[in-house]
């Protein structure tokens, strides 16, 4: 059965996170195959169940304990949980006093089942949990031991309401265990984020995250080890270590664990800045004017599967023919044709309305894979400013990308992830082949009488409304 990572191993380090890994043909090829089974192979919760009988056989005198006693309890619980890890009855006592804490300050106390779902996250897991079920109480059993060990936590949800939120809701649990909790929203300076991510536990959105993640590895742009950064500490306030919002990627709990990690997965996230040697907007419009000239088949191909074009040879002869000179552009012939290829990519493979929108006559980036729009988001290479002037719009400065990753490779760095969700069977296959993460679904703490009808198409949404008003 899967173990959280030791406490020692994920402490004690600058900065730590996981290595990209480098898989080969024969790995890759298994955990393709793994994720064809992990729907069927994952574990059952019944192999968690002892933790009920652990936390039960702590419990039973904590209920005549003052809070100072529980606290004490709380605090004589960390050395020993980072000395000798999370061992059975360790993990008992810790959950014991979550939910004895979360009985006293909130008036909930955590069922069987949140005990299981919080073994399950604790272990590295996707916990598939109904809605209703408690998730939200779920993650403090999980958070609040690892946090006692010393192990930085993110828990990590979807927007900054549920954020802001759940962390209010859920601070007098950790509070009452001697824990800090801090909340990471949209509009924050970097000192206030720094000091949200020194605290025990730490909740955020993912992109919140993933981009103070981002913005500290331009600042750690050459990688170093954490020798490195221990003798920069040495140098004083202007040290890079000092510069860093967070203290690294030690252990994320994930909500809606299969939107964030498999829905969004390949979402670019991209920090970028004014490029030098821009070109003029004259210049743009040369490009755009040929561009349009140019004959599908003849002088270049649409090349659909991976949305680029392909110039001929004809089409390259036209664009070196061309006259530069009345844009003033003194650009090598390379760069002419790379300049007329984002403009034929402009025209024929990005679309107003599917691709982008405009709005107050700016060019706005739909999301591909959310449908949300991205108004701080720019494509590269002078595309967006050729997109534009195909709609129109003010030409904007060019960006140059300074850093980029993608929430799949980001969640992947993490030294430990576990996530939860009321829908992940679905896509177990891939949490499992991408993560490395087994799903398990949790039972219900009473029987589901909610009943499944089969599905019923209509021809058109008036057909399938008035059948709606019907039932």
């Amino acid at each position: 059965m899967y173990s959280p990572a030791p406490p020692q191993t994920m402490t004690g380090k600058l900065y730590p996170e996981r290595e990209e890994p480098k898989l080969g043909k024969l790995e890759r090829l298994a955990a393709t195959v793994g994720g064809l089974f992990a729907p069927w192979l994952g574990p059952k919760p019944e192999r968690f169940s002892w933790i009920l009988s652990a936390v039960n056989a702590q419990a039973q005198p904590m209920g005549e304990w003052s809070d100072r006693k529980v606290l004490e309890e709380s605090l004589s619980l960390r050395p020993l949980l980072r000395r000798e890890g999370y061992k059975d009855e360790l993990v008992g006592k810790a959950f014991a006093l979550v939910r004895e804490v979360a009985h006293r300050t909130l008036s909930m106390r955590h069922v069987d089942v949140q005990l299981i779902g919080g073994l399950v996250l604790l272990k590295g897991m996707v916990a598939e949990m109904e809605t209703g079920e408690g998730k939200t109480l779920t993650a403090t059993l999980p958070a609040s031991a690892l946090a006692l060990a010393g192990v930085p936590v993110h828990i990590i949800t979807v927007n900054d309401y549920l954020a802001k939120r759940d962390a209010d809701w859920m601070r007098p649990i950790y509070e009452g265990l001697g824990l800090r909790v801090g909340t990471i929203v949209h509009g924050m300076d970097p000192a206030a984020r720094r000091e949200a991510y020194r605290c025990d536990i730490t909740y955020c959105t993912n992109k919140e995250v993933a981009f103070d993640y981002l913005r500290d590895r331009i600042i750690l742009w050459d990688r170093p080890t954490p020798i490195r950064l221990q003798l920069e500490r040495l140098y004083g306030e202007k040290s890079r270590v000092n510069q860093l919002v967070m203290r690294g990627l030690h252990f994320a709990i994930v909500d809606e664990a299969d939107s964030v990690l498999i829905d969004e997965a390949r979402t670019p996230l991209i920090i970028s800045s004014e490029a030098e040697g821009v070109y003029s907007t004259e210049i743009y419009k040369c490009a755009m004017t040929l561009a349009r000239d140019l004959v599908q088949r003849r002088d270049f191909h649409v090349i659909w599967s991976d949305r680029s074009v392909e110039l001929t040879d004809e089409g390259i002869t036209r664009i070196h023919d061309f006259d530069w000179s009345q844009a003033g552009f003194a650009g090598n012939e390379e760069q002419r044709e790379e300049l007329v290829r984002q403009a034929l990519v402009a025209l024929y493979l990005f679309h107003l309305d599917k691709h982008y929108l405009v709005k107050d006559k700016k060019v706005q980036i739909i999301d591909e894979y959310t449908g949300r729009l991205m108004a701080d988001r720019s494509w590269e290479r002078g595309l967006h400013q050729l997109i534009e002037l195909k709609e129109g719009c003010e030409i904007t400065s060019r960006k140059e990308t300074k850093a980029r990753i993608s929430y799949q490779r980001f969640f992947r760095r993490y030294l430990q992830l576990a996530g939860m969700t009321g829908t992940a069977k679905e896509v177990a296959g891939e949490l499992w082949s991408i993560y490395r993460m087994p799903v398990v679904t949790v039972p219900t703490h009473r029987p589901m009488r909610r009943e499944y009808l089969q599905d019923r198409v209509y021809r058109t949404s008036e057909e399938k409304w008035a059948e709606i008003l019907k039932t």
